[in-house]
């Protein structure tokens, strides 16, 4: 268990203080060394390493957390990250405010389900799908034990995508890229290291700018598709449509 000083300093993104109840975004940055305990309280949480290696403690285990890979804690957990060093470990850190319980199964139940895993990594993830030539690959949802929200990195080609909403509440985080995010008529520079909040229903596009590949990680609740889209008539979306 850490002692002394904690070594993880967190800085906040998205949450509450930005307007947005359902989702919180943080950055925590872990000097060397072992932190203080980190309870979720209520929420659920997803970590994504965006640098560094590291493990997580969870329950006396140890897990090891590299660059893209994510991992999912449970409501009234306890965790400990520790950076061995000497180089740095970030992570963006998002947590899900009032988590729904699956149908028919209690908390614990939930919790300890066997098909819960607590670190995946990106690279094991299949690719999927999206529209406007876009894909992605989920790095938590039901699937994997996080009951109320999915987690995924996207991949969005140098390709303006017609403007859309979800009928789910979205946290992104740009992980390398340049682009614009385009929302009630006003286009937003982003980059590497933007963080964007999407309410439900809010008619957007993030279009890349750049010459390569755009990487983001988000979170979304409740859970569902990444690829689920609607244009501003509500029409659905489909794979087929740039």
């Amino acid at each position: 268990m850490g002692t002394g000083a904690d070594t993880v300093s967190a800085r906040a993104l998205l949450g509450p203080h930005t307007g947005f109840a359902a989702l919180e975004q943080t950055v925590l940055d872990c000097a060397p060394g072992r932190s203080q305990p980190r309870a979720t309280g209520d929420c659920e949480e997803v970590l994504f390493v965006l640098s560094g290696e590291g493990v997580l403690y969870l329950d006396g285990r140890a897990h090891p957390i590299g660059p893209q890979s994510g991992a999912y804690l449970a409501p009234g957990e306890s965790y400990e990250l520790e950076n061995p060093g000497p180089l740095p470990l970030r992570l963006v850190a998002v947590g899900i405010r009032e988590p729904v319980e699956a149908a028919g199964v209690d908390d614990q139940a939930a919790t300890e389900a066997p098909e819960r895993s607590v670190v995946r990594r990106l690279a094991d993830q299949e690719r999927a799908a999206a529209t406007a030539q876009r894909e992605f690959r989920i790095v938590a949802d039901p699937a994997s034990g996080l009951r109320s929200a999915t987690h995924f990195v996207g991949y969005i080609p140098a390709l303006r995508a017609p403007e859309h909403f979800h009928t789910y509440d979205e946290v992104i985080y740009v992980l390398d890229g340049v682009g614009l995010m385009h929302v009630e008529g006003e286009a937003h520079p982003v980059t590497a290291g933007s963080s964007i909040q999407l309410p439900a229903r809010t008619v957007h596009c993030l279009e890349n700018t750049g010459d390569g590949v755009m990487r983001v990680v988000a979170v979304f609740r409740p859970a569902g598709s990444p690829a689920a889209a609607y244009y501003p008539d509500g029409t659905p979306a489909s794979l087929g449509d740039s």
